[in-house]
C-alpha cells in the first residue's frame, strides 16, 4: 500500500482507539470530563462538582458544608485562593481555587468583541476608500490658488545671486593674476 492510502486508515484506528479509551474511563456516578465547572460572574463564584450523585459535601479551606446540590455558590469572593473539594461516598475531587474576580467589570460574549473589530476593520476601511478617493482627482490641480508660476520645463531659473568672495576673471584684469604660475610638484 502506499502512504496516501495508509494515512487516513491510520487516522480512523487513532479515532477508534482514543473513544475506546475514553469510555473505559468513565466511571458510574462521575462526568465524563470529572473536572469541576468554575463560573465567575462579578463577584459572584459558581462551582459545579463532577459527582453527579444527589448526595455532595462541599469543604472550603477546612469549613464543611453537607448540600444536596452539585453547584456551590461563593458570593462576594475576595479573590483570594482556597483550597475546596467536593465528595460523594468514598469519592472525593479537590480543587485549588485562585479566581480573580472584579466588581466593575463588564462581561463581553464572542459575538460583541467580533462585532466591535469588524466595526472597527469596516470603519477604517472606508476612511482608506474616502482618503484614496478625495486625493485621486487631485494629481492634476495646482497646489494652490496663490501660486499663479507654471510649472514644469518652460519655467526659467533666475541667475543665480553673486558671491563678492569668487568674482569671475575679466577680459581687463588678467595682469593681476599674472605672476601666480601653476608650480610642478
Amino acid at each position: 500500500m502506499r502512504l496516501e492510502q495508509t494515512l487516513p486508515l491510520l487516522g480512523l484506528l487513532l479515532c477508534a482507539v482514543g473513544i475506546t479509551a475514553q469510555e473505559d474511563e468513565e466511571v458510574e456516578g462521575v462526568s465524563s470530563q470529572e473536572e469541576f465547572l468554575v463560573e465567575i460572574s462579578g463577584t459572584t463564584v459558581t462551582i459545579t462538582c463532577p459527582f453527579e450523585a444527589e448526595d455532595i459535601r462541599w469543604e472550603l479551606s477546612g469549613i464543611t458544608g453537607d448540600t444536596k446540590e452539585r453547584k456551590l455558590i461563593i458570593k462576594d469572593h475576595d479573590s483570594s485562593p482556597a483550597n475546596l473539594s467536593c465528595s460523594s461516598g468514598d469519592q472525593k475531587r479537590q480543587l485549588y481555587l485562585n479566581a480573580r474576580v472584579c466588581a466593575n467589570c463588564e462581561e463581553l460574549d464572542a459575538l460583541t468583541v467580533t462585532g466591535i473589530i469588524t466595526a472597527d476593520l469596516l470603519i477604517t476601511l472606508g476612511v482608506l476608500i474616502l482618503v484614496y478617493y478625495f486625493s485621486k482627482g487631485r494629481k492634476g490641480r495646482a497646489s494652490s490658488a496663490g501660486d499663479r508660476r507654471p510649472r514644469g520645463q518652460k519655467t526659467q531659473r533666475p541667475p543665480p545671486v553673486p558671491n563678492p568672495d569668487y568674482e569671475p576673471i575679466r577680459k581687463g584684469q588678467r595682469e593681476v593674476y599674472a605672476g601666480l604660475e601653476p608650480r610642478g610638484f
